[in-house]
């Protein structure tokens, strides 16, 4: 089973970036190489940050995203006082 697919299989190359404020996922491509996404990577990053995005991890890798923003629901979280 191969976990990577190969250029020949047709999967592009995506910039993925995951911030926690906003809770989102970016998918920024298609891209023809790893080398190319790797160069546009910085600006996405740069846009998102100059936006006010917080927690920002970007990652290039082979996929097939269905959706190219994720808004992520945000942890309801119930604080109790005695």
């Amino acid at each position: 089973m191969n976990l990577f697919p190969s250029q020949e299989s047709g999967v592009a190359w995506w910039v993925e970036i995951n911030t926690a404020v906003p809770h989102c996922t970016y998918y920024f491509g298609p891209f023809d190489s790893e080398k190319e996404a790797q160069l546009y990577r910085t600006g996405y990053v740069e846009d998102l940050y100059s936006e006010e995005a917080r927690g920002i991890v970007a990652l290039v890798k082979q996929c097939q995203p269905d959706v190219l923003t994720i808004f992520h629901e945000e942890a309801k979280v119930k604080i109790f006082s005695f």
